[in-house]
């Protein structure tokens, strides 16, 4: 990788892996999704222009509470769009603002725009009395998101695609 690409956010696949089928790309990315990370990868919805969406679990009932205690103002996404004609798969990030009542997340888009490539670090642990009575920690927690985004490129390039980060072109 230069560093031009490591500016853009472009990775690009080792030289000798053959690019895989669309569908194959597509199922790689999908498989990345596990019940115990704090993202889920999903199919795209219609009207939101792209394949899939890389997306903080702030609105399932097992994260948000770690979420609100983090102090999580904003959620991160990555919109990806696969583009077979060039192997790549294009993404741009997306922020949306979070407003926490009453321990429930409510969700709206945030006033500024933002595209591009976003770099986001939380973290922290929460110690109290435990069930068995003594003092410890309850809960430990860390977000990054090149916890989201690593894991993708990891997916899109060892099937033999480019991950082209967009900031400023065509998605």
């Amino acid at each position: 990788m230069g560093l031009f690409d490591r500016l853009t956010g472009t990775k690009k696949p080792d030289g000798d892996t053959p690019a895989a089928a669309p569908q194959d790309v597509a199922n790689a990315i999908l498989g990345v999704n596990r019940p115990t990370a704090p993202f889920q990868i999903r199919q795209a919805n219609p009207g939101e222009g792209c394949d899939f969406v890389a997306e903080w679990r702030i609105v399932d009932a097992r994260w948000y509470e770690i979420f609100a205690k983090a102090g999580l103002a904003a959620v991160f996404q990555i919109l990806l769009k696969l583009d077979p004609s060039s192997n790549e798969v294009r993404a741009v990030d997306r922020e949306w603002t979070v407003e926490w009542r009453a321990g429930v997340p409510s969700l709206s888009m945030a006033a500024e725009g933002f595209r591009g490539q976003k770099v986001q670090f939380a973290f922290g642990a929460v110690y109290a009395f435990t069930e068995q009575g003594r003092h410890g920690e309850v809960y430990n927690y860390r977000f990054r998101t090149s916890e989201i985004r690593g894991p993708i490129q990891d997916a899109v390039t060892g099937a033999g695609w480019t991950y082209r980060a967009v900031s400023f072109g065509k998605l």
